[in-house]
């Protein structure tokens, strides 16, 4: 259908390079056969088998990409380092030697700007004593030495297609098995350790590690794309329609246009006046973080990325300041 050299009609070839088939095809509905504006076979395509990769040009845009402009990164902590007794030390060190110097310099504050110093000192004291998680790479198992094989098998597979003799056919036949057989036990040794790694988190009661690593193990490629539907169940790709669409969804959505009598009513309360907290006090609402309120335990922070364990892993020193921090805040508002 499309005019294109033999080399890249055939679609397969036997192992000893003799025979070429055409085998492999691209299947369309026919109202969207117009779409299709080039079709060919691709040789030099590591794929490790006896087919060569199919690859179609299309016209149409089935699908967009998300826009990362507006995408916040924030790099998270390693908080699995808190459990070592001498990581934990060196935070509270840190963290306290930052509280000492800020009351040696400035006495009085306001009382946002303290909180923000405080923010600021408590990531500064995390990036300083933890660090921050690596990324997880898709194949932990995939080192320098699969990579030297696999750049192997495809310099011999390009001295094949341009030389297809039998050395260079059981060269590239040879580097092939040795890849695939180095590939396998890289992997059964990635999924032994993994299966050993599940073993003794069930064992230790580390239930979060355990269901995180099964749930890591157990994910799939998902794709994901911004279509959505307009007033006619019609899908629209463009970023400028999208987002008319959803202005539109929620003005009719959130301006509902009705009379309603509502009388309101003016309440006026008096809260009783409290002493304010004491040291002991702090202490136990800081201990009870990771239990209720928004700073609760292996939770996402806010965009301050102050978590619960920073703050329960501060120290004496880290919740004087923050009792004298509060005791500040209602001798001024009184």
């Amino acid at each position: 259908m499309f005019p294109h050299r033999n080399i890249h009609k055939f679609t397969r070839t036997s192992p000893e390079g003799k025979i070429h088939n055409q085998i492999d095809h691209i299947l369309i509905d026919r109202r969207r056969h117009s779409s299709i504006l080039d079709v060919r076979s691709f040789r030099a395509a590591a794929c490790d088998t006896d087919h060569y990769l199919v690859v179609a040009k299309v016209r149409e845009r089935l699908a967009v990409s998300k826009q990362t402009t507006h995408r916040v990164h924030m790099e998270r902590f390693n908080l699995k380092k808190l459990n070592k007794v001498d990581v934990k030390e060196q935070y509270r060190v840190e963290i306290s030697n930052k509280f000492v110097a800020l009351e040696n310099s400035d006495t009085k504050v306001d009382v946002n700007k303290a909180w923000e110093t405080v923010g600021e000192n408590i990531k500064i004291s995390a990036k300083d004593s933890l660090g921050y998680y690596e990324l997880k790479r898709h194949k932990p198992w995939l080192d320098e030495g699969c990579l030297e094989l696999e750049d192997q098998r495809n310099q011999a597979k390009m001295h094949w297609l341009q030389d297809p003799n039998k050395i260079n056919g059981d060269n590239l036949n040879n580097i092939r098995r040795e890849t695939r057989r180095h590939f396998r036990n890289k992997k059964r040794e990635y999924l032994k350790d993994k299966i050993d790694k599940f073993a003794m988190n069930s064992e230790n009661r580390n239930i979060r590690d355990l269901y995180r690593g099964i749930n890591d193990f157990k994910r799939v490629y998902q794709p994901s794309s911004n279509l959505v539907k307009d007033e006619n169940g019609d899908l629209l790709a463009d970023s400028h329609n999208i987002s008319n669409r959803w202005s539109n969804y929620f003005s009719q959505l959130l301006n509902v246009h009705r009379v309603s009598d509502v009388r309101q009513i003016e309440i006026h309360t008096a809260e009783p006046l409290l002493p304010n907290p004491s040291h002991f006090e702090v202490e136990s609402a800081i201990s009870k973080l990771k239990r209720q309120g928004r700073f609760k335990r292996y939770k996402s922070p806010d965009s301050d990325q102050i978590l619960a364990e920073l703050i329960e892993a501060g120290g004496e020193i880290f919740s004087s300041k923050i009792h004298k921090l509060i005791t500040s805040f209602d001798i001024k508002r009184n």
